[in-house]
């Protein structure tokens, strides 16, 4: 895996009709785009003969410049308009970050690895194990992170059909033991093969060949109001406490 160029790349709008101005959060006394920062100098250090750039972007010079002040090594791309929208497919927002890192670069990436500023709690041996699962798998068009689910559709989640509720899969099974194994898709990471995401025209992740690494469930909730956000921070502390992974990303972020 040595001498491969890794693109990073974090993604962040300027609004969120959800969480409104959540990239620009503190979390737990640091702000939250700084836990993704950090997890990439440890992702750095632990894998020298990696050639790695990093680069934002994002519509928000708040978010540019909060970034900046501490992490001045990682390039600001500016997002146009026609990616600020609700319903502009993040590939296309990696397939810009890309087309314009190369140019910069003047030369190709063989990965791109995306990070999303709302999981904070994402350790170096996450990003590792994404990482070398696609390196060392040249068959998958991508790799992104998972946790396991709670629920199975085959077993114990169930479909409105109006007057009353169906199982969503027809199935057999008596038992969740007995059903396949289901995961969360959780966003926290994705690592594209270069060719793979350049070349894709529909937007859609599932037209590649797809592998997984899987996640600590408690660390990764979707944040998508302040009351999420509040909790995360619950979760963080107790994992900050317990296991010395997830404390290793937030002591290892650059004071400004």
């Amino acid at each position: 895996m040595s001498n491969e160029r890794l693109l990073i790349t974090i993604c962040g709008r300027a609004g969120s009709k959800g969480f409104r101005n959540k990239n620009l959060k503190t979390f737990c006394d640091k702000p939250l785009v700084y836990y993704t920062l950090s997890a990439i100098d440890l992702f750095r250090a632990d894998n020298p003969d990696i050639q790695v750039d990093v680069c934002l972007n994002t519509d928000s010079d708040l978010l540019a410049d909060l970034v900046l002040r501490a992490y001045p090594e990682t390039e600001y791309l500016p997002r146009g308009e026609a990616l600020g929208g609700d319903t502009v497919p993040k590939m296309a927002v990696f397939q810009d970050s890309l087309r314009r890192m190369e140019e910069l670069k003047g030369y190709r990436y063989d990965f791109l690895m995306d990070l999303d500023i709302t999981s904070p709690l994402r350790t170096l041996e996450d990003m590792n194990n994404a990482y070398r699962k696609k390196a060392e798998r040249p068959d998958l068009d991508l790799v992104f992170s998972v946790t396991d689910s709670r629920r199975n559709p085959y077993f114990n989640m169930v479909a409105d059909c109006g007057d009353h509720v169906e199982k969503v899969i027809e199935s057999p099974y008596t038992a969740r033991q007995q059903a396949p194994a289901i995961y969360d898709v959780n966003a926290s990471m994705y690592v594209f093969r270069r060719d793979f995401l350049a070349q894709n025209t529909t937007g859609i992740l599932w037209d590649g060949k797809i592998g997984v690494i899987k996640m600590k469930d408690t660390a990764v909730l979707d944040i998508d109001s302040e009351e999420d956000f509040v909790l995360m921070q619950f979760i963080a502390r107790y994992l900050y406490e317990q296991y010395p992974a997830f404390a290793q990303v937030r002591d290892h972020i650059r004071e400004v």
